[in-house]
């Protein structure tokens, strides 16, 4: 005689609602791999996850959170785009967690949904959702030395700089000008809107950045976002992060010599940009070399304390058209608190 088989649920994909914080807090600790400080700690929780209720998807089964993923606005539209974020899953539920990701889209009725810096053996889950995901690039400028003996942190290959030219400034922004001045027009994605500009770099806890418009004159071309680093043993050698850029590309190559002059005035060592989406050629336009994966130059990410090693990071998106990625997009760019 002959058994049935018992019927699979099917399961249910759907967003969080306000009351269920602590349920996907207990749940992400229960199933992930150590303590995580964007989950744990009250005020990073809240600025990446409760800008419009609670910014978290969850697959369920037979009424179980099977999968749980946050994520990030970059704009305040009905269609926004959108940065996964933390990304957990049971691990007795094999394929929920890809599940859930395939349908984040719908469920917040994103555009675009990428995520920046997630794990290389990773990268094929991705490309199976036929999204594209590979390495980001990264870019930089070492300052002008007379040996490379004089560099503590960085580990150029030669003195050797490119071309730094360009007819622009830079002019520091306060954050009541941001609705002052007129939004860069731009094709890229994912989009970026004024509350996102403000909100991401003038109310981050924990980190400072400098906000600077590209003028022609008098004329408002583009928005640089910068984050100063005082590394080395002693906090003694300052770096310079170039982490978001909103604004047309042809800009960039006319940025050379702002940018040059922008290091040297904080006595930087180097300058270093990890982007997605501009070409190597329009960096180099601006004096910023690359650092390809076969590169003998280290340029080290991690600074408090320094590790003297390159970093590799890589990113998803299930939309590569006129995307564009930077180091402050997503979690990260922040503090390694504990």
């Amino acid at each position: 005689m002959e058994t049935k088989k018992a019927k699979k649920t099917a399961p249910v994909f759907r967003l969080a609602r306000k009351e269920e914080r602590d349920l996907v807090i207990n749940f992400i600790n229960e199933n992930f791999d150590w303590c995580l400080p964007l989950i744990n700690r009250p005020e990073y929780f809240d600025f990446y996850y409760r800008t419009n209720g609670l910014q978290f998807a969850i697959a369920e089964l037979e009424g179980k959170y099977a999968a749980v993923c946050g994520y990030i606005l970059t704009n305040r539209y009905d269609d926004p785009d959108i940065w996964a974020s933390v990304f957990v899953a049971r691990k007795d539920y094999s394929g929920i967690g890809i599940r859930l990701m395939a349908e984040l889209g719908k469920l917040t009725n994103a555009n675009v949904v990428a995520c920046n810096n997630i794990r290389e053996n990773t990268l094929n889950l991705y490309r199976f959702l036929g999204w594209t995901a590979e390495r980001i690039s990264h870019y930089y400028r070492i300052a002008e030395k007379d040996a490379l003996s004089e560099y503590k942190l960085c580990r150029p290959e030669t003195l050797e700089r490119l071309p730094a030219e360009g007819d622009l400034t830079l002019k520091k922004v306060r954050e009541k000008q941001i609705d002052r001045l007129p939004f860069p027009e731009t094709d890229t994605v994912p989009r970026k809107d004024p509350w996102y500009l403000k909100r991401r770099y003038f109310h981050f806890p924990h980190q400072d950045y400098d906000v600077w418009s590209v003028r022609e004159g008098k004329n408002h071309l583009a928005y640089l976002v910068t984050r100063a680093v005082a590394s080395g043993e002693e906090g003694e050698i300052p770096v310079l992060r170039i982490v978001d850029y909103i604004g047309p590309s042809s800009v960039i190559p006319r940025m050379g010599y702002a940018l040059d002059e922008l290091m040297n005035s904080f006595n930087a060592e180097y300058m270093d940009c990890y982007n997605v989406g501009i070409p190597p050629d329009i960096w180099n336009a601006a004096g910023l070399t690359e650092r390809t994966e076969t590169s003998k130059a280290i340029i080290p990410n991690y600074l408090t304390p320094p590790l003297y090693e390159n970093t590799e990071y890589y990113y998803f998106t299930n939309t590569s058209d006129h995307f564009v990625l930077f180091k402050a997009d997503g979690d990260q760019d922040r503090p390694n608190l504990q």
